[in-house]
């Protein structure tokens, strides 16, 4: 089974004239795991990307990761925008097992942030591996193999321990066999399930009892949302505006949030537009009853002409 490919699901208007259009797939799940609305391919398997990492972070903690904080854990699970709080941050988790950044098998890269990114080239730095998004994770990795006695070396080889035991847990939570694994961004396995797959696993995430894994990472995610993404970044701007919110992006135009006792929403764009998922992604979230003054913000996107808003991209659906 491959992915179909999605629907139109937002257009790109520009001075009253529509001059592009964004498909994609969505699925909006009932506060019972009952599909409630979607649009697209559903039930065929996607790449989730970075969506996948709360439940690569409950598996690290389920094989041993030693954490001392919540924030700590938030990173684990984050893409980070590379400011100065995030790569402290992973540093400290590096320098309590007796490592640093060449530990890391993730590729150097500058900050996602553009301020940030602006600060580095300015001081005369470069790509680094810590200033990867997804360094958090990869910290993760590394102080698991160490914990649970496994090697570190191939730590992010699909056949290594740890990548098996994270495959068990995200088969767990999506309800679905892994049925294609990829190389993701960062060097590690990205593991695929479908839509439906995903908003359910995020369901589970947060209807797990608070001391276990699953609660424990979703619980530090909400209660640190700038660590999960950054100061501007769309996931922790969500989080941050509709309290109880657990929000994750993915790469490729991916978007998965749940609201306990409302539902989950998992979407994705198929041009991996980054446009259009938030304006989707609130025609989805008001399907479900939320309602909250980010969403008003993220709506829709503005199009811009000569340095001034000429136009918008915003959801069909």
């Amino acid at each position: 089974m491959t992915y179909e490919g999605g629907v139109p699901l937002a257009e790109v208007v520009r001075s009253g004239f529509v001059e592009g259009v964004h498909r994609g797939s969505v699925v909006v799940l009932d506060n019972t795991g009952a599909p409630l609305a979607a649009a697209g391919d559903v039930t065929s398997p996607i790449f989730p990307r970075s969506a996948s990492k709360p439940m690569q972070a409950v598996g690290m903690l389920r094989a041993g990761l030693p954490l001392t904080g919540s924030a700590d854990l938030a990173m684990v699970a984050a893409s980070h925008a590379g400011e100065e709080f995030h790569l402290a941050r992973v540093a400290g988790l590096l320098a309590g097992a007796g490592l640093d950044e060449d530990a890391l098998h993730c590729p150097p890269e500058l900050p996602v942030d553009e301020l940030a990114r602006a600060a580095v080239l300015r001081a005369g730095g470069g790509p680094t591996r810590i200033q990867m998004n997804c360094s958090g994770k990869h910290a993760g990795m590394l102080l698991t193999c160490s914990s649970a006695g496994w090697s570190r070396e191939g730590y992010w080889c699909v056949e290594h321990p740890l990548q098996r035991r994270l495959r068990d847990t995200v088969e767990e939570f999506t309800g679905e066999a892994v049925v294609a694994v990829g190389v993701d961004g960062c060097g590690a396995p990205v593991l695929s399930t479908s839509l439906t797959g995903l908003a359910t696993a995020y369901l589970r995430l947060v209807t797990a009892e608070g001391g276990t894994g699953a609660g424990l990472v979703a619980d530090a995610m909400r209660a640190h949302p700038e660590v999960v993404g950054g100061t501007q970044a769309d996931d922790t701007r969500l989080m941050r505006g509709v309290p109880g919110l657990l929000a994750k992006v993915g790469a490729e135009g991916v978007i998965a949030t749940v609201l306990p006792g409302v539902g989950a929403v998992a979407l994705k764009i198929d041009d991996g537009a980054g446009r259009a998922r938030m304006p989707v992604l609130v025609s989805a979230l008001r399907r479900l009853g939320v309602d909250a003054p980010v969403l008003t913000e993220f709506a829709e996107a503005p199009i811009f002409g000569g340095g001034l808003p000429v136009g918008a991209t915003r959801s069909l659906w």
